[in-house]
This record gives C-alpha cells, sequence and structure tokens, in this order.
C-alpha cells in the first residue's frame, strides 16, 4: 500500500512538470524564442499538449473567456496540489 501511495504521489508531481513545461514552451513559441519546427521542440510539445489537453479542456469549459489570458493551466496546478495535500492529510497517516 506505502509503494501505491509512493507512486501515485511521483505521478502528481510528474504531472505538474508537464503543465509547467507545457505552459512555458508555449510562452516561448508564442514570442518566436524557439521555434516549433524543430522536431525535438515539435515532440516535447506535442507530448505536452497531448497529456494536459483533455482536463485543460474540461476546466477552460466553467472558466470565464478573460480574452489573451488562459488561467486553466493554474486552476489545474492548484487542483492537483489540492489532491496532493489532501493524500498527505488524510492518506499519509492511515497508510503509514
Amino acid at each position: 500500500m506505502k509503494a501505491l501511495y509512493l507512486l501515485i504521489l511521483q505521478i502528481l508531481h510528474i504531472y505538474t512538470w508537464v503543465v509547467i513545461i507545457h505552459v512555458v514552451l508555449s510562452w516561448l513559441i508564442s514570442f518566436n524564442i524557439i521555434n516549433s519546427q524543430n522536431r525535438l521542440v515539435y515532440l516535447v510539445l506535442d507530448f505536452s499538449y497531448r497529456a494536459t489537453n483533455p482536463f485543460l479542456n474540461k476546466i477552460r469549459n466553467y472558466t470565464p473567456n478573460f480574452g489573451a489570458i488562459d488561467i486553466s493551466p493554474i486552476i489545474l496546478l492548484l487542483l492537483l496540489w489540492f489532491i496532493e495535500i489532501c493524500m498527505g492529510i488524510y492518506l499519509r497517516p492511515i497508510i503509514f
């Protein structure tokens, strides 16, 4: 049971980093700092887009439109951190 708890916690940490990388890469491409024609950049951006887009689209359905500002990654990161905190408060004492 400890291994499963630690595995889920690690997956949440990795997914948090995937969301952050996706946001940073999208900013760098928007400001023409990096080129999306580069194969490595395209692969990383495509992976992060496919990994984050289903959750971000669900969040975008419930958030108001702020024009050019997209707050859905911030909400997703807050939800991930909330899940981690809840796991630490409620599941950790039961498992350990």
